[in-house]
C-alpha cells in the first residue's frame, strides 16, 4: 500500500474538518476560535497542494476534494462568521441572511477555477482564501480600536463587493516562486515587504489592508502588462 499517495488528501479532510467544526463554534457565537480554525485550515490547504507537489502524487480526486473542503471553510465558514457579524449590529430578523452570498459566490468561483485552464499561474478573480481571511478577520476588528469604523451598512456592503470580485473577471497574481531572483518576482516581494510593514504597523487590521493592498497591486500590474505590450 502506497501511504505517501493519501497524504495530500488527509491534509485536505484535515482543512475540512477545521472548516466544519468552525461552522460549529461559529453558530455558538465563538467568532474568535471559528476564525483560528479558518486561519489553521489555510494553512492547511497551502500544504496539501505542496506536498501533493513534493511528493508527486497529484490526482484528479485530490483536485476535487480541495474544491469541497474549500467550499466549506471557505465558503460557508466566512458566510456564517458574516452572518452573525450582521446580526449583532443589526435587529432586523433577515437582514444576517445577506451574509450567504458569500457562499453562493464562492461556490461559483470555486466551480469556475476548476474549469479554467488559464489559472496555472494566476488567479481570475479573487481567490475564496483570500476572500474568507478579509471576511473572517472582523470577528477581531469589531472588538479593537478600529471597531468605530464598522457597521451593517459596512457589513453588508463588504459582503456583496468581495461576493462580486471572486467571480470578477480580473487577473491577480499568485504567490508562486518559480526562482527567488527580484527581477523575476518584483511584485510578489514588493507585497510581502508592505505585507509585513502593515502586520508591523497596523497589528489586526493588516489583514484587511493586505488582501486591499493584493488587488490594487494586481490592477496595478495588469494596466503596466497592457501598456508594455501595446
Amino acid at each position: 500500500m502506497n501511504i505517501k499517495k493519501h497524504i495530500p488528501n488527509t491534509i485536505t479532510c484535515g482543512n475540512l474538518f477545521c472548516g466544519c467544526l468552525g461552522i460549529v463554534f461559529a453558530f455558538k457565537g465563538d467568532l474568535t476560535f471559528a476564525t483560528y480554525l479558518l486561519w489553521l485550515a489555510m494553512v492547511l490547504d497551502f500544504f496539501d497542494g505542496f506536498a501533493a507537489r513534493m511528493l508527486k502524487v497529484s490526482s484528479p480526486i485530490g483536485k476535487e476534494l480541495d474544491s469541497l473542503a474549500d467550499m466549506v471553510t471557505f465558503g460557508v465558514l466566512p458566510s456564517v462568521i458574516m452572518f452573525h457579524l450582521i446580526g449583532s449590529y443589526s435587529d432586523h430578523e433577515y437582514l444576517p441572511f445577506a451574509a450567504f452570498i458569500i457562499a453562493i459566490f464562492s461556490a461559483l468561483r470555486l466551480a469556475k477555477f476548476n474549469i479554467d485552464d488559464r489559472q496555472q499561474s494566476v488567479f481570475i478573480g479573487l481567490p475564496t482564501p483570500a476572500n474568507a481571511l478579509f471576511i473572517s478577520s472582523f470577528a477581531f476588528i469589531v472588538a479593537s480600536d478600529y471597531g468605530g469604523f464598522v457597521n451593517t451598512g459596512v457589513l453588508l456592503a463588504i459582503s456583496v463587493v468581495f461576493s462580486l470580485l471572486l467571480i470578477a473577471p480580473v487577473e491577480l497574481f499568485a504567490l508562486k516562486f518559480k526562482s527567488f531572483s527580484w527581477k523575476d518576482n518584483q511584485l510578489r516581494f514588493t507585497f510581502l515587504i508592505i505585507s509585513v510593514l502593515c502586520i508591523v504597523i497596523f497589528k489586526i487590521l493588516a489583514i484587511p489592508l493586505i488582501i486591499i493592498t493584493y488587488i490594487v497591486l494586481s490592477l496595478i500590474n495588469n494596466l503596466v502588462s497592457k501598456k508594455s505590450v501595446t
